[in-house]
C-alpha cells in the first residue's frame, strides 16, 4: 500500500481540531448521556466557535463516527491494494487482525462506547446507516476483485461476514482464536471464488 502523503500545516490544524471535537464530545457523552449534551457545550469543552464545530462536522452523532471515512477507506484498500497473491480472504483477515480497535478504542472503553451507541435511538441509526454504507462499499470491491458484477450475492454476503467477524470475535474471551475461526469458516464457504 502507497505510503499517505504527509499533510500540510493546514491539514494537521484541521485535523487536530476535528479530533478536538470529536474527543470532548464522546467524553461528554459518556459522562452524561447523548441527549444530555448541547453542540454548544460541545463547542465549549473543545474551545472552538459552534461555527467551527459545525465546518468539521454535520450534527452530534458524527462526532462520535469521526472516523467513518476513513475506515471504509482502509476496508476497500485492504481488498483492492492486498499484495499480489494474497486472497481476499486472506486480506480481509489480516486486516480484521491488524490491531484496528473499533472506532480506536478496545476494552472497557469499547465496551462504555458501543453501550453509548445501542443506548442512544439516533447513534444506533447512524450507525447502522454507516455499517451498510461499509458494507456496500466492500462488496463493491470484493465482487470487483473477483471479476463478479456488483451487487453479486455473494460478494455482498461475503462482506457482512467479514464485518461481523469483528463484532463477534470483540465479544470472546480469546478475539484473535475466534477471528481465525470466523475465517477459517469463511475460507471453506467462499475459498473457491475469493479464497
Amino acid at each position: 500500500m502507497d505510503a499517505q502523503p504527509e499533510l500540510g500545516r493546514r491539514e494537521r490544524k484541521k485535523a487536530q481540531t476535528r479530533k478536538a471535537i470529536s474527543d470532548a464530545a464522546l467524553k461528554l457523552f459518556l459522562e452524561r448521556g447523548y441527549d444530555q449534551v448541547s453542540v454548544k457545550e460541545i463547542a465549549d469543552s473543545a474551545d472552538v466557535a459552534v461555527t467551527t464545530l459545525f465546518k468539521h462536522f454535520t450534527g452530534k452523532e458524527a462526532m462520535v463516527f469521526d472516523e467513518d471515512s476513513a475506515h471504509e477507506a482502509a476496508l476497500v484498500a485492504a481488498v483492492r491494494e492486498r499484495p499480489a497473491g494474497t486472497s481476499v480472504l486472506e486480506a480481509l483477515r489480516e486486516f480484521m487482525q491488524g490491531g484496528r480497535s473499533v472506532a480506536g478504542r478496545e476494552g472497557k472503553e469499547l465496551r462504555a462506547f458501543l453501550e453509548l451507541i445501542s443506548s442512544t435511538p439516533v447513534l444506533r441509526e447512524y450507525a447502522h446507516r454507516m455499517w451498510m454504507r461499509h458494507e456496500a462499499a466492500l462488496a463493491d470491491a470484493i465482487a470487483e476483485a473477483a471479476g463478479k458484477p456488483s451487487g453479486d450475492i455473494a460478494a455482498t454476503s461475503l462482506a457482512h461476514f467479514a464485518l461481523e467477524s469483528r463484532r463477534f470475535a470483540g465479544e470472546q474471551k480469546d478475539p484473535k482464536r475466534a477471528l481465525d475461526a470466523t475465517f477459517d469458516l469463511l475460507s471453506r464457504g467462499w475459498g473457491a471464488d475469493f479464497g
